[in-house]
């Protein structure tokens, strides 16, 4: 059983906010720095590659900013996850530093807090309780 098969395909809010969080997990929290709590993403190593991961990344950020306007977020809401995508690509393109802020800056767990609060208000069925 693969990935594809776990991740609903529907367009309903619940489904959609599991596509998100799954998505925001694999860039920012799918690993673990050994011997330590500290979890980083394919954000993080993808961003390695010089230009090519940059726009990767912004492209898979992209991808939650998309979904969250299918959502019906209000368009401020949308501006202010496309500039935390932005800014996370611009200042990861510089070669070291970038790649040390993709560390700390993730956009994508700051657009799924907006996304949450969102649902959270207006679709609070989406909600899922994990056990």
């Amino acid at each position: 059983m693969d990935l594809r098969d776990q991740l609903p395909l529907g367009t309903d809010p619940a489904s959609i906010r599991q596509r998100i969080e799954a998505m925001e997990a694999m860039l920012e929290r799918a690993m673990v720095v050994p011997g330590t709590n500290f979890r980083f993403g394919l954000d993080s190593v993808i961003g390695l590659v010089p230009v090519v991961g940059d726009f990767v990344t912004a492209a898979m950020g992209a991808y939650i900013v998309w979904e969250a306007r299918n959502l019906g977020l209000p368009k401020w809401k949308l501006w202010h996850m496309g500039a935390n995508v932005a800014f996370d690509t611009a200042i990861g393109a510089v070669p070291l530093v970038g790649d040390a802020f993709d560390l700390l800056f993730r956009s994508n767990t700051r657009n799924l807090k907006i996304i949450r609060k969102h649902l959270d208000k207006h679709h609070p069925a989406s909600q899922v309780i994990e056990g």
